[in-house]
């Protein structure tokens, strides 16, 4: 794994060690030799030959009732999710990286972290794939799988398996959309290769903006959990109290590499765009803008005299971009605002295309969830204290935009 870009971060799934059973050597950070990747450049997989979405609520159904039970969500829950096991090299090769995962089609798609099954997140500048990849289930029933794609943005993979090479139990899919600070959460995956464990917890918080593991740009709406994450537990499922997957567990924030009550997962409802685009084509597209922002608040808004309270302010546009284009622009001077740095001048974006941007992760959110490359959308933007639409088309977005949004 590559050291860790923020000393504070490290991967809650690659585990390219610790596992005895393979003698894999243990390592974790960002990203790393031998163990789960993750990085910035979107190669596109080979294909399986799939072009509609999974359908993972085939044979999958909400638990009922209201009450939180840990051991009924895992009796239900447990013999679809799996243990995957990646090699770079052959397949005794030490060069090698442990997650987990989880059924989501009867069809045989599983879905994981970009970093368990890719060199994504090393220091190199390409992404490879696994050279095999192998599943294990709940009875140690283990198949290969083929590669179907990856997002290194989303740090989403998606991997299948012959779905006559074992009997499937695809787990339903929730909506992450609706997700609560202080709902309780389970989390199913194979820690230190210690297959099918389970931890429980609650939602710490919802929309956590992020540095990627596995790209230069951030990762918005992460949830954050206190149930424990570890070392390979990565691309496991986050599940709320009737059984449904809110999330895939891919990070940790520590200070030891170990679990320390903060982890995130990846939204399911990010999950699930990344997954229908990699099932159809094998790649996923973002559209991309071109502007580094920065929040504007009722403070900096009375300070600078500004028209609004809210917004994201551009403090930067990047040359030849989307943005640069349609004629936004950035700060001209950086103040010091109660002990931060403020980019003043700027153009402050309020609206795109009638959705409201009340800061800068509101913008990121948009553009990423909302729009496609190639869409022309218009940006309503304050400017010198006047309100103007400006029209700006989209691209998709580059591997290394220099931190650009």
């Amino acid at each position: 794994m590559r050291p860790p870009a923020v000393a504070s971060l490290s991967l809650a799934a690659a585990v390219l060690g610790a596992l005895a059973a393979l003698g894999l050597a243990h390592a974790f950070g960002w990203v790393g030799k031998t163990t789960s990747r993750t990085v910035v450049v979107t190669q596109p997989a080979p294909a399986v030959g799939a072009s509609a979405p999974a359908k993972s609520e085939v044979g999958a159904r909400p638990l009922a009732g209201n009450g939180f039970d840990p051991a009924r969500i895992y009796a239900r829950r447990a013999p679809g999710v799996v243990t995957i096991y990646s090699f770079f090299g052959s397949s005794n090769s030490a060069d090698a990286a442990q997650g987990s995962g989880f059924v989501v089609s009867p069809q045989g798609y599983i879905l994981t972290n970009s970093h368990v099954i890719t060199t994504a997140g090393d220091s190199g500048a390409s992404v490879h794939p696994a050279h095999d990849v192998y599943v294990e289930f709940k009875n140690h029933d283990r198949v290969p799988a083929q590669i179907v794609g990856w997002d290194v943005y989303d740090d989403v993979g998606v991997i299948k398996v012959d779905p006559r090479s074992h009997p499937l139990i695809p787990v339903p899919l929730g909506d992450s959309a609706r997700v609560r600070v202080g709902e309780p959460v389970a989390a199913i995956g194979s820690p230190f290769g210690n297959e099918n464990s389970l931890a429980v917890g609650v939602v710490s918080a919802v929309e956590r903006s992020i540095n990627s593991l596995t790209s230069n740009y951030t990762l918005t709406d992460a949830i954050q959990t206190d149930a424990p994450i570890n070392h390979g537990n990565s691309g496991g499922p986050l599940f709320d109290a009737r059984g449904r997957v809110i999330g895939i567990n891919a990070q940790i924030r520590s200070d030891s590499g170990n679990a320390e009550g903060v982890g995130f997962a990846v939204p399911i409802d990010s999950a699930r765009r990344s997954m229908t685009q990699l099932i159809a084509t094998g790649r996923v597209a973002y559209a991309y803008v071109g502007i580094t922002t920065e929040d504007l608040t009722p403070t900096l808004a009375r300070r600078f005299g500004y028209l609004v309270n809210y917004g994201a302010v551009i403090s930067s546009v990047r040359a030849g971009t989307p943005a640069d284009r349609a004629g936004l622009r950035g700060g001209n001077q950086e103040v010091d605002v109660n002990a931060t740095t403020f980019t003043a001048g700027g153009d402050v974006v309020v609206s795109i295309a009638g959705r409201r941007i009340r800061n800068a992760d509101d913008l990121v959110r948009s553009v990423t969830e909302a729009f496609r490359p190639g869409q022309r959308v218009i940006f309503t933007i304050v400017r010198q204290r006047k309100r103007l639409r400006v029209p700006v088309t989209l691209e998709e977005r580059p591997s290394n935009p220099d931190l650009g949004r």
